[in-house]
């Protein structure tokens, strides 16, 4: 069974003020997605550059996808995007620019977001919104390249439920 990483950063979710929601949004859409049977690494931080990049780090040598939600405004705390870009070796800014272009079509404030995405080691780190609907929005975008990018970097094979959502590979 593989392991994907789900790292929540938020001060008020981390403290107990309100639930992580966000999470667990991003294992509902997992789930419907794939038909590789998965378990989730969650993790629920503050928004501390710090504890996330060891968070980062940490999930990256048990999980070869890592998906983090939170901390990609442009808010002083908001650090999610610099601790990403800390641990990558390699920055694909393909998934970013993806992810404000299918927000966009909902809100304006989507050019604020700074979602990114790295390579670290063997894993891919893909930054999201923290909102239940655009993480759904933004998974839907940028998914079906993700099992291709973890077959280029040696990370695990993901099969994909293509009544919900295809994945892209090459036909060799």
């Amino acid at each position: 069974m593989i392991k994907i990483g789900i790292l929540t950063a938020s001060d008020r979710a981390s403290s107990g003020i309100y639930e992580d929601l966000s999470g667990k949004a991003i294992i509902e859409v997992l789930n419907s997605y794939l038909l590789t049977e998965w378990q989730s690494e969650y993790r629920l931080v503050s928004d501390e550059f710090e504890i996330i990049k060891e968070t980062l780090l940490n999930l990256s040598k048990v999980c070869s996808l890592i998906l983090t939600t939170g901390g990609t405004g442009p808010a002083t705390r908001d650090v999610t995007p610099e601790a990403t870009i800390s641990v990558c070796q390699k920055i694909l800014p393909g998934f970013g620019e993806l992810m404000r272009n299918v927000s966009l079509k909902y809100v304006p404030t989507a050019i604020l977001s700074r979602q990114t995405a790295g390579i670290c080691n063997q894993s891919l780190i893909i930054n999201l919104p923290g909102k239940p609907k655009s993480i759904k929005e933004c998974l839907d975008a940028v998914f079906p390249a993700v099992p291709y990018c973890l077959d280029l970097i040696g990370g695990d094979y993901l099969e994909t439920n293509e009544k919900v959502i295809k994945a892209f590979r090459p036909k060799s």
